[in-house]
C-alpha cells in the first residue's frame, strides 16, 4: 500500500463524483485538511471512516488499499496481497511496541536494584521514594501490560 498512490486515487475518485475537498469532508464530518493530506499522501484515512469513504466515492476497501481500480479477475489476488501487507504491519509494529515495553521494564527495574545498592552503602540515606518505590510500581505495571499483551488469558 503506496500513500501516494492511494491518495491519487482518493482524489481522482473524488473528482468524478464532482465532489470538492469540503464537501467530501462534509459528508465524513472531517475537516477538508484531512482530506487534503489523504491525497498529497501524507497520511491515510482512518479505518473507522474507510466504509463510509468507499460508499461515498463508490469504490471498494480492497480498491482504496490497492489504490485503483481492480477488474473481477485480478480482485481475489489484490484482497489477499492487502491482507498480508496489513499483517506485516501490524506485526512489525507489535514487535516494535513490545522491544520498546522491554526497554522500559530493564530500565525501571535496574533503578530498583540502583535503589538497594545505594541503601545498602548508604543506609542513613533513604532512596526509596526517590528511586525505589516509583520504579517498582513502573516496573510492575509496565510487566503486567506487556505479559496481557502478549498472552491470551483464557477462562475455563
Amino acid at each position: 500500500m503506496e500513500q501516494a498512490m492511494i491518495g491519487k486515487f482518493i482524489s481522482a475518485c473524488r473528482k468524478e463524483k464532482g465532489l470538492t475537498q469540503m464537501q467530501l469532508a462534509e459528508k465524513l464530518n472531517i475537516t477538508n485538511r484531512a482530506v487534503s493530506k489523504w491525497e498529497t499522501g501524507k497520511s491515510m484515512p482512518d479505518v473507522s471512516l474507510m466504509l463510509d469513504l468507499c460508499n461515498i466515492l463508490g469504490i471498494t476497501v480492497n480498491e482504496l488499499l490497492s489504490g485503483e481500480r481492480i477488474i473481477m479477475e485480478d480482485y481475489q489476488k489484490r484482497a489477499e496481497e492487502n491482507l498480508m501487507e496489513l499483517q506485516a504491519k501490524k506485526e512489525k509494529a507489535q514487535g516494535e511496541y513490545n522491544s520498546i515495553l522491554k526497554i522500559l521494564i530493564v530500565t525501571f527495574s535496574s533503578f530498583f536494584v540502583l535503589n538497594m545498592v545505594l541503601n545498602y552503602f548508604f543506609p542513613e540515606i533513604n532512596f526509596n521514594n526517590l528511586l525505589g518505590l516509583p520504579s517498582i510500581a513502573i516496573a510492575a505495571i509496565l510487566l503486567v501490560k506487556w505479559f496481557f499483551k502478549n498472552y491470551e488469558i483464557k477462562p475455563r
